[in-house]
C-alpha cells in the first residue's frame, strides 16, 4: 500500500509535511520507508494499537500544527485536494473536521463505502452516506457537489483541528478499529461544533486493505463499537430505542449469517454484544462525562435506513 500510494500523497501534497505512522508493522514497510522516502517523517509505534489508539499516541508526538489530515495508506488524493479543506478551517471557526469527497480507487466514477461525500446515522445507529445506503454505492454525478454539514466524516480521509482533536481526548481507544471517527465526530457536534464535507477536495480509496468485508474481526468491531458509540453519545430517547430494538435486529443478523454459511460471523455479533455489556461500567462513566455539558445535537436522520431501503429507496 505505501508504495503505491505514498508517493501520490508526496506529489499532491508539496505543501503539507507528510508523517507516517508506522504501527508496530512487521513486514518490511520500515526499512523501505528509510530507503526510498526519506523526505517523509517516520513516527514508530512499538506494537500494533488499532486505528484509534495508534492515532492518538502518533499525534500525540507531533507539535505546533494547527490541523492534522489522517489520511488512510490505501488513499490517492487528487491534485489541488489541501487547498479546499484548510479553506474551510480558516473562513469558519466553528467547523473542527472537514472532509473530503470520496471515490473508489478501482472505480473512479463511483463513491467508495466508507465515505462517500459525508456520512450521517440514522435512529437505530446504523451509518449511512451521502452517496452510499446499505450497501449501495452511487456513480458520482455531481449531485452531491454542495459543502454541506454531516454527521460524520471518514477517517479514511480526516481533516481535523489539532486543539479540538486534544480537547476531546482524540479517538475512542477501546474502539481499536471502526466507527471511532463517527463517535469522534459526534463528539464534535456535542462541543458545539461542526462536521463539514468539502468535494472540492477529493480522494481515491481502495477500502478494505487492512480487513475485508468478510472478516468476522471486523464484523465483531462494527457491531461492538456501533453499541458502545450509542450508549455514550445518544441523548436519552434514543439510546433507550436502541436498547429495545437493536438485541432483536442483531439477533436476525445472526441468523443470516448463519444462513449464509458464516458462521464465524454470526458468532463475531454476540462477541461484540458480549463485550459491550462487560463495558458497561465504563461506558456509563464515558456518557455521563461526554454529555455533561452538550452544547448542539448532532445531524441524525430521525428514521430507520434499513427500513427506507427495503421500501424502495436506496439513493441519498
Amino acid at each position: 500500500m505505501l508504495q503505491h500510494y505514498l508517493p501520490s500523497v508526496v506529489t499532491a501534497t508539496p505543501e503539507a509535511d507528510i508523517v507516517v505512522a508506522d504501527n508496530g508493522s512487521t513486514d518490511g514497510s520500515v526499512a523501505w520507508l528509510q530507503e526510498a522516502m526519506p523526505q517523509v517523517r517516520l513516527v514508530l509505534l512499538d506494537k500494533n494499537y488499532g486505528f484509534a489508539e495508534g492515532y492518538n499516541r502518533a499525534l500525540a508526538q507531533l507539535e505546533g500544527y494547527e490541523a492534522f489530515v489522517l489520511l488512510n495508506s490505501d488513499v490517492e488524493p487528487a491534485e489541488g485536494w489541501l487547498a479546499p479543506l484548510v479553506e474551510q478551517l480558516e473562513h469558519n471557526d466553528d467547523v473542527a473536521v472537514v472532509v473530503p469527497k470520496i471515490l473508489d480507487d478501482k472505480e473512479r466514477t463511483k463513491f467508495e463505502y466508507a465515505g462517500a461525500a459525508g456520512g450521517f446515522i440514522d435512529l437505530l445507529g446504523y451509518p449511512f452516506c451521502r452517496g452510499r445506503i446499505l450497501n449501495r454505492v452511487e456513480e458520482d454525478c455531481g449531485q452531491y457537489d454542495n459543502a454541506c454539514d454531516v454527521m460524520w466524516g471518514s477517517g479514511a480521509a480526516f481533516c481535523c483541528r489539532a486543539e479540538v482533536f486534544e480537547e476531546l481526548g482524540g479517538f475512542a481507544a477501546e474502539f481499536f478499529a471502526h466507527q471511532e471517527e463517527i463517535d469522534f465526530s459526534w463528539r464534535v457536534w456535542l462541543s458545539g461544533r461542526r462536521v463539514v464535507v468539502e468535494p472540492r477536495s477529493k480522494v481515491y480509496h481502495l477500502g478494505g486493505a487492512t480487513l475485508s468485508s468478510d472478516s468476522p474481526f471486523k464484523t465483531m468491531l462494527n457491531h461492538r463499537n456501533n453499541l458502545a458509540m450509542l450508549y455514550r453519545c445518544a441523548p436519552t430517547a434514543q439510546r433507550l430505542l436502541v436498547a429495545v430494538v437493536r438485541p432483536a435486529l442483531d439477533a436476525v443478523a445472526a441468523l443470516d449469517y448463519l444462513v449464509q454459511g458464516k458462521p464465524k460471523s454470526a458468532r463475531a455479533v454476540w462477541q461484540a454484544w458480549r463485550d459491550f455489556l462487560r463495558w458497561h461500567g465504563r461506558l456509563s462513566a464515558e456518557r455521563k462525562a461526554i454529555r455533561a455539558n452538550v452544547k448542539r445535537e448532532a445531524p441524525i436522520y430521525h428514521g430507520s435506513i434499513v427500513l427506507r431501503y427495503i421500501l424502495g429507496r436506496k439513493s441519498f
